[in-house]
């Protein structure tokens, strides 16, 4: 289902738009004729101010009406074109930080009914490497943002020591080279580990994240870490990743698919893996296995404002230099 704000735009277009066709086809062309009576009755010789009065709208109509078009407007560009998304947490660093706001492609899996979320016509599927929002599996309520890691038919394999992961796409019938188990390697790359800018500062509400600047400004530095930073490569796709230089995810936290092992998936038909760039801070697919096809909201594209702060603080300033578009 919709998020409210979705349900209040599209109840309040239509209701307005009912009132703004009765107002057009019906109640305006009324006064008119009724103006045009009283002043033949009068030849013409009446006050203009009540002419004026005559011909007046209904002071609730006159307010309401005129939004339709504004609304109707908003409800197409958010539902089918562009809408705005914030990021409230930093399980997509470093792509994503808390405090950017983001424009989500919403044609790019397909033009959806606003309130229901069902797609009315494909325009396209996720594709490995997308960053995505979509709708929590488990609280379809919310909102998550995460980065597609396997498509339909792919096998995942996650090494927790190593923190690296391993991609095998179904094979199609033409395709040859493929091992026993029907799998072929997707190409994945990983440049060295090196120390990142970025520090974790846990603290008793949230969790921090600080670049080294900021860092050094800190006057309680306990329970924190270093994090160390890599590029991955899915295909055609590189981008930065952030891990923690200690064994951090417990590998007996991740959901476990029936006839796999721990740590390996394989990607029903219609669902999709997904996982954050922050790989040990991300509540993802790991966790709680997969997302349908029929969740997802639209591809983040931008990021068209970006304001410096933390988790449930205000800002202290606008970071301009992370406007642009999105790896």
């Amino acid at each position: 289902m919709a998020g409210l704000f979705a349900i209040i735009l599209t109840v309040a277009t239509f209701i307005t738009g009912i009132l703004w066709c009765f107002e057009r086809y019906r109640w305006q062309p009324a006064r008119q004729r009724k103006v045009e009576a009283v002043r033949q009755q009068t030849e013409g010789n009446i006050d203009g101010k009540v002419l004026a009065e005559v011909g007046k709208p209904n002071g609730f109509v006159d307010f309401f009406a005129p939004l339709f078009p504004i609304l109707l407007f908003v409800l197409v560009v958010r539902s089918f074109i562009i809408e705005p998304f914030q990021i409230p947490s930093g399980s997509m660093m470093p792509t994503l930080l808390v405090g950017d706001f983001i424009a989500v492609e919403k044609y790019a899996y397909g033009l959806k009914d606003p309130i229901t979320n069902t797609t009315l016509i494909p325009t396209g599927h996720p594709q490995r490497g997308d960053v995505a929002v979509f709708k929590y599996p488990l609280n379809p309520d919310l909102d998550y943002i995460k980065r597609v890691i396997g498509v339909p038919g792919d096998k995942i394999i996650y090494n927790n020591n190593t923190k690296e992961l391993s991609i095998y796409s179904a094979c199609q019938a033409e395709e040859e080279q493929c091992n026993s188990q029907n799998f072929k390697s997707v190409n994945i790359n990983y440049t060295p580990v090196k120390t990142s800018e970025w520090h974790l500062v846990f603290n008793q509400s949230n969790v921090n994240f600080y670049t080294d600047e900021e860092f050094n400004h800190l006057k309680n530095k306990t329970d924190n870490f270093d994090l160390n930073q890599r590029q991955e490569t899915l295909g055609d796709i590189t981008h930065d990743i952030l891990i923690m230089p200690i064994k951090f995810n417990q590998p007996q936290k991740f959901y476990r698919q029936v006839n796999q092992k721990m740590g390996e998936w394989v990607v029903p038909e219609g669902y999709y893996f997904m996982m954050g760039d922050n790989r040990d801070n991300s509540d993802d697919s790991r966790f709680w296995g997969f997302v349908p096809e029929a969740n997802f909201v639209g591809r983040a594209s931008a990021i068209w404002l970006s304001l410096d702060k933390q988790p449930n603080e205000f800002p202290s300033g606008v970071r301009f230099s992370r406007i642009g578009g999105i790896k």
